[in-house]
């Protein structure tokens, strides 16, 4: 069993004001739209249509009778299904698709099958650890040491990792497979810091737990082999869209904590408090970034908005291009270093820290 982390704290600094002004001028912002925190009708139906292309495409790649088609079908249901995960799944893991906890969970675990990943513990990771305790060391699981590739200045070097900045989309391909095959199985037998949780007990959790992982591998793999199509060529293409469907996560949320954000370790008193505030924190391990064209932002969840996220995760993301433009304007007036980058300038930031992570004098 891995030893339990001990809850940290962050400093009563000097931030009540932007505190209050920041939530006074949400809320009004709200209030002027009659409207409340939570996915609205047209989020529902987009939601939805994405959902119902995705069944399309799954049971045309079914029918399919030539390679090239069924390929073609299987792929777009994959893409699909990974929308749905950006838009709607990152937002119900936060409760803020519906207003009841119920649905929220069962869309995640309906969402999630196509990925193999086990939502309760997805959950916890991210919303308890990495939300609560981003870039700071053995705190954040999405930076977790790992041997193969160095996300902090605080992890050892190793000689390969020189050439992380050309292997790294590797890594990133690899990453959403590795969270469904490592890191839910050591969470399940205990072996990180979430089996304090007590997530998924009993039988019932097993249940619950062994039949995601059933589920996903009857879909993408059991039901088309079992419909005619040749193992090989089944095995091959899934393989091939679970990679480029990480890959596309991955680019869409790592960068922002990497392109010139600050890494911090726990303090080591009695007291677990951080030095600084917690407005601080979130503003020093995350940006935002622009698309390049603002129809872009359809594909993006919201996650492009990821520091006005981290401020606001108990909001649905369709309200971050509104609530972006309040917080800048607020951290201007209080000395708050906010950062709104293109996509561009977030490529080239985070390979640059690739390349700073990769050499051994900044181990």
């Amino acid at each position: 069993m891995t030893k339990a982390l001990i809850p940290l704290r962050f400093s009563p600094a000097a931030e009540g004001a932007f505190h209050r002004a920041l939530q006074q001028e949400a809320y009004a912002y709200l209030h002027d739209r009659n409207d409340h925190r939570f996915a609205d009708r047209p989020a529902r139906i987009k939601a939805l249509l994405i959902l119902l292309a995705s069944i399309a495409c799954y049971a045309l790649a079914l029918q399919a009778s030539d390679a090239v088609w069924f390929i073609a079908c299987y792929a777009s249901f994959a893409v699909l299904m990974m929308w749905l995960n950006i838009d709607v799944n990152h937002d119900a893991s936060h409760l803020t698709f519906t207003r009841r906890r119920f649905w929220n969970a069962f869309i995640s675990r309906a969402v999630t099958l196509s990925t193999g990943i086990e939502p309760v513990y997805w959950r916890t990771r991210h919303v308890s650890y990495h939300h609560r305790y981003a870039n700071i060391e053995h705190y954040d699981l999405d930076t977790e040491e790992n041997g193969i590739f160095r996300q902090t200045p605080f992890q050892r070097w190793r000689r390969w990792m020189h050439f992380q900045h050309l292997y790294w989309p590797l890594v990133a391909a690899l990453s959403l497979s590795w969270i469904g095959l490592v890191f839910d199985w050591a969470d399940r037998l205990g072996r990180t810091p979430l089996h304090a949780e007590r997530l998924l007990p009993g039988v019932k959790g097993w249940s619950a737990f062994i039949f995601s992982k059933i589920a996903h591998i009857t879909l993408m793999l059991g039901v088309p082999i079992i419909a005619g199509h040749n193992v090989w060529m089944v095995a091959g293409i899934y393989l091939l869209t679970q990679m480029c469907t990480s890959l596309l996560v991955v680019f869409l949320l790592l960068g922002t904590h990497w392109a010139g954000a600050t890494f911090y370790q726990a303090p080591q008193d009695g007291e677990k408090r951080m030095a600084h505030g917690w407005y601080h924190h979130n503003f020093t391990t995350a940006c935002d970034w622009h698309t390049p064209r603002r129809w872009l932002e359809t594909f993006t969840g919201g996650l492009n908005y990821h520091l006005t996220h981290h401020l606001f995760p108990g909001w649905h993301h369709r309200h971050y291009p509104a609530l972006a433009r309040i917080v800048a304007r607020l951290a201007l007036e209080h000395g708050l270093p906010y950062r709104c980058i293109s996509y561009r300038e977030l490529r080239a930031a985070q390979r640059v820290f690739l390349v700073q992570m990769g050499n051994p004098h900044d181990a």
